[in-house]
């Protein structure tokens, strides 16, 4: 079979962006997503351009249109939260985000009345009930077809690094999980999720699609749900690494690292240099190493087995990235990452105040809320 790549303008992008419905007074997820989608849908429309709907009832989408920077796709997403919240706000119901609930029962959770929902749990069962999780998803357009699966391979190399700066699920179910991101190991688990297969040629990645397609293992390509993947109908690379992002300011940070990311591979190649890899193997410890460990990962660099502490190394990558930064002009929102290292990541953040509050889970729920509306990270003393 035959896989069409869109022409996309090279490296535009666009920010999709799960976000949490909570009750104001709990803190528990509420299930009115379908209210908040009716009362936003343009009349005679479908959907709202960039509200949608997700899995469960607890939870709506925002997506950015396709931007020039990550500063004009934050201002559309920006827009859409101010919208759900004229509905939210008189319902008592607060928008947050992270990898994870810290507590919410994911067996009281209510499963969005369409067919391919019905289909999916179905199929998944246990596991895909239990996917009590929230992710960013940042397309990044590329203008040749040729470039799509050397630039994924390459962008795995940094796979750890956006992990662990967006970490934010180190509780579950009520439970501290010793993970960094306890999302990214449970998402794995569905069929098609996970790592992606390093293919050579795009041929290679047709007929794994067509095998899919006949043995029953998928219907659309959209239900191959790797970490990376291209993205054939918007002429993308779609990166699915990070979990829930709390904040505007470190959606922004972490966007525009995965933007510039994308764009130097692309000018790489141009240049006709070799893009670097990692084997599969190197690829798959480096994903466990920083889910469990996150900011304090020590990854596995390169081919040759060169390793060094996550942080240390995300200084030399922002050097490297700074005149990158300044051609898709996203210095600001870049330099960021330094805020982040600064600071903590989320599941850092979510651990202080969870310590600081004799391990009550509301009280972090409380501070994902506060953060989500102060759009930046509320810090508190360690």
């Amino acid at each position: 079979m035959q896989i069409p790549f869109a022409a996309s303008e090279r490296s535009t992008v666009g920010i999709e962006w799960e976000l949490a419905l909570v009750d104001s007074d709990s803190g528990d997820l509420r299930q009115v997503a379908q209210t908040v989608l009716d009362a936003v849908a343009p009349e005679g429309a479908d959907q709202h351009p960039h509200i949608r709907q997700e899995l469960l009832l607890n939870t709506v989408e925002v997506v950015s249109g396709v931007c020039r920077t990550v500063g004009e796709a934050g201002a559309d997403l920006q827009r859409a939260i101010d919208e759900i919240r004229e509905v939210t706000d008189p319902l008592r119901v607060e928008l947050m985000c992270a990898g994870t609930h810290p507590f919410a029962n994911w067996t009281h959770q209510k499963v969005t009345d369409k067919e391919r929902y019905a289909t999916l749990i179905d199929r998944t069962q246990w596991w895909g009930r239990q996917m009590l999780i929230y992710g960013v998803h940042v397309h990044v357009g590329i203008e040749d077809r040729d470039k799509v699966l050397p630039i994924s391979r390459a962008m795995l190399t940094y796979y750890g690094h956006l992990q662990a700066l967006s970490a934010s699920s180190p509780f579950w179910g009520g439970k501290e999980t010793g993970y960094a991101s306890n999302r990214a190991l449970m998402f794995q688990q569905l069929p098609t999720a996970g790592l992606p297969f390093q293919f050579e040629e795009w041929g290679q990645l047709e007929g794994y699609v067509e095998d899919m397609l006949h043995t029953g293992v998928i219907d659309v390509f959209d239900e191959i749900r790797w970490d990376l993947r291209p993205s054939p109908k918007f002429g993308t690379l779609e990166v699915r690494v990070c979990d829930g992002i709390p904040t505007m300011s470190e959606l922004l940070s972490i966007s525009a690292l995965t933007h510039c990311l994308v764009e130097h591979f692309s000018s790489e190649l141009d240049a006709g240099r070799e893009l670097p890899t990692i084997p599969p193997w190197f690829a798959q410890e480096n994903k466990w190493r920083s889910a469990r460990y996150g900011m304090d990962a020590i990854l596995i660099l390169d081919k040759h087995a060169e390793e060094d502490l996550i942080t240390t190394d995300l200084h030399r990558l922002l050097d490297t990235l700074e005149p990158v930064a300044e051609r898709l002009g996203c210095v600001e929102e870049l330099g960021g990452i330094h805020d982040v290292v600064a600071g903590g990541a989320s599941y850092q953040r979510q651990r202080r105040v969870a310590a600081l509050n004799g391990g009550e889970l509301d009280a972090v729920v409380g501070s994902l809320v506060e953060e989500m509306r102060a759009g930046r990270p509320v810090l508190h003393p360690s």
